[in-house]
């Protein structure tokens, strides 16, 4: 799967994206800072959400409890979403700021006017949350569009996840990454399940990838190791600063702390031949077993399994090929623990 000069898939770096989501406040200058940041810290993409209110929450009496700088509040839901909500010229500033960076922008959207905004903004993938895997129409919506799809699937039953992968197929879309994500923030470690990253690639057919809402870095690295070819990991510049998802949200030097421990798994992963490793060529000769004169030998002797051993270094004959010296005749003489080699044979 492409994603402008990014390549998902086996083999590839794994793609990293920094969840900015709401964290931008509703300030296109701290959107901008945040973007800055993410890029520096090594992200390949930053990813907002231009939900719509309306499009999941109507209720104002119904509330949410966060924290944020060092305190609990408790505030009607309508309102905050309402005051992080992004319009489509905010969206269009945010794009372009990404496009003359030269990073990824990513969003998810709540509705078929959210897609066709990013359509517009030039958004090279979508991105349904887990809160909306049972949406079906929307992931119709987001298949229609032809371009790549990440869907999360927090929460979600096997049943409900192929109900997501069969909306979408079904619609006609094609490229597709389901990310394991826990809807817990933070997520406990014994929460995390990352084997499930295999059982959704066998079960789907598909590209998988890991929404990391644990703290610290060790399970995006693990992931990766699992086989997830995209992270997606929340980012901020500050854990201080006002808002419901700063608390458990990366910083610029612990989103970089992670990208280094994913590109050291990577580079750890290697290949699957099973063949020595370069940096082994000199360790084989100096480690391995040379079959070596059990004791002083004079030329003429006649050679056998009594008069070898089985020694350091490994630039002679190897033990395996003991066989080709047996009855041979020295043609030079040679002292105990010598490595016998082929051209010392009549």
């Amino acid at each position: 799967m492409k994603l402008n000069d990014h390549t998902l898939g086996a083999g590839n770096p794994a793609f990293l994206i920094a969840e900015i989501g709401i964290n931008h406040n509703g300030d296109l200058d701290l959107a901008r800072a945040t973007i800055d940041a993410a890029i520096q810290a090594g992200a390949d993409a930053v990813k907002f959400q231009n939900y719509e209110t309306q499009d999941f929450i109507s209720d104002r009496n119904l509330t949410f409890t966060y924290r944020s700088q060092g305190r609990e509040v408790i505030e009607s839901q309508y309102e905050m979403f309402k005051r992080f909500e992004l319009n489509e010229k905010m969206l269009e500033a945010i794009a372009a700021y990404c496009a003359a960076r030269g990073t990824v922008f990513l969003s998810t959207p709540t509705g078929e006017r959210g897609v066709a905004a990013l359509q517009r903004a030039g958004c090279p993938a979508l991105k349904n949350g887990s809160d909306f895997i049972g949406h079906l129409p929307l992931i119709a919506a987001m298949a229609r569009t032809g371009l790549p799809t990440l869907i999360s699937t927090g929460m979600a039953t096997e049943d409900e996840i192929s109900e997501a992968v069969a909306a979408f197929r079904s619609a006609g879309g094609v490229d597709l990454v389901l990310l394991h994500c826990i809807s817990a923030y933070p997520a406990p470690a014994d929460s995390v399940n990352l084997r499930k990253l295999a059982t959704i690639k066998e079960r789907f057919g598909c590209l998988v990838g890991f929404s990391d809402h644990t703290e610290g870095h060790e399970a995006a690295a693990l992931a990766v190791a699992c086989g997830a070819c995209v992270v997606e990991k929340h980012f901020t510049l500050d854990h201080d600063l006002p808002g419901p998802d700063h608390w458990f949200s990366s910083t610029p030097s612990e989103f970089a702390a992670l990208v280094r421990s994913v590109r050291r798994t990577e580079l750890m992963l290697g290949s699957a031949a099973l063949e020595p490793a370069g940096v082994e060529a000199t360790s084989r000769k100096d480690y391995r077993l040379s079959c070596v004169a059990a004791t002083d030998l004079a030329a003429g002797s006649l050679i056998s399994p009594a008069t070898l051993a089985f020694q350091r270094p490994g630039h002679g004959v190897a033990p395996r090929d003991a066989a080709q010296l047996h009855g041979r005749r020295l043609r030079i003489g040679i002292r105990q623990g010598e490595v016998i080699q082929m051209e010392h044979l009549a």
